[in-house]
């Protein structure tokens, strides 16, 4: 059951983040899509967009002029820098629950005997209580709070990616495979809902029929979100999600199997 409630808060914090994060993308957040290039001013253009739009011409070069080619080793290429910040978090996640475990039976018992007792001093009483048990089992609630932090910190490098794909107007002049990178593409939409849709089965695998229920409306709504989305902006960014989610298919059966053991 404490796997489980990691993984149904790991993976809510994710399918609400990303829901966030597209939202502010493509409507909350307006945005600029003009072209960029080294005199355009600002902090997040000079040190993000730029940089990576920079990046998607340099590693198009490489690769026979694809930038389609490119988006997706630039895509794969974030994810793999980030997915050990996933990692540990996980891992982190599973310590502080199975510790949590051990104490909580102390923890309500400290807590039951200042229940009545209102006053300044039992109330520091009961934290030094409760902060000599944490040491005794050398926990800190402070990392639980910081379960979110990895996918915060990822967010300005995929906001700052989604830019220069926007702003990159050479990306727009090429194919790839069988779309017009500039174009909406409907059988790739598909695709890329169809992708998400197996992302959020795959994030509910070896959950709780409780927890199932708990996650369902939540990780629905991402590929929904997709599918909407993808209508009104180019097919390299709908390729972009597309490739991202496959990958956090893989992360995802990866952590489950491997690091928590959970399938």
């Amino acid at each position: 059951m404490e796997k489980n409630n990691i993984l149904t808060s790991f993976a809510g914090k994710s399918i609400i983040l990303g829901a966030i994060l597209l939202l502010f993308l493509t409507g909350c957040g307006g945005g600029d899509f003009t072209p960029i290039d080294a005199s355009t001013t600002g902090f997040f253009n000079q040190y993000f967009v730029y940089p990576f739009s920079l990046l998607i011409k340099g590693v198009a070069s490489f690769v026979n002029d694809s930038y389609g080619l490119s988006i997706v080793l630039i895509t794969l290429g974030l994810r793999l820098v980030i997915m050990p910040f996933m990692v540990k978090q996980q891992k982190q996640g599973q310590h502080s629950q199975a510790v949590m475990k051990i104490i909580k039976p102390e923890m309500e018992q400290i807590q039951e005997k200042y229940k009545d007792k209102k006053e300044v001093e039992h109330q520091l009483e009961m934290q030094k209580e409760l902060s000599e048990l944490y040491k005794k089992h050398d926990f800190n609630p402070g990392k639980m709070m910081l379960g979110c932090l990895p996918l915060i910190i990822q967010m300005p490098f995929l906001i700052g990616f989604y830019y220069a794909i926007r702003r990159t107007p050479e990306i727009a002049e090429h194919t790839f495979l069988w779309f017009n990178l500039g174009e909406t593409d409907y059988i790739l939409i598909a695709i890329a809902v169809l992708v998400y849709f197996l992302q959020a089965r795959v994030s509910m695998l070896g959950l709780d029929e409780k927890s199932r229920k708990t996650m369902a409306m939540m990780a629905y709504f991402s590929p929904i979100m997709i599918g909407i989305i993808s209508f009104v902006v180019p097919s390299a960014l709908t390729m972009y999600w597309a490739v991202g989610g496959i990958f956090m298919i893989i992360q995802t059966l990866f952590i489950k199997k491997i690091i928590l053991k959970q399938i």
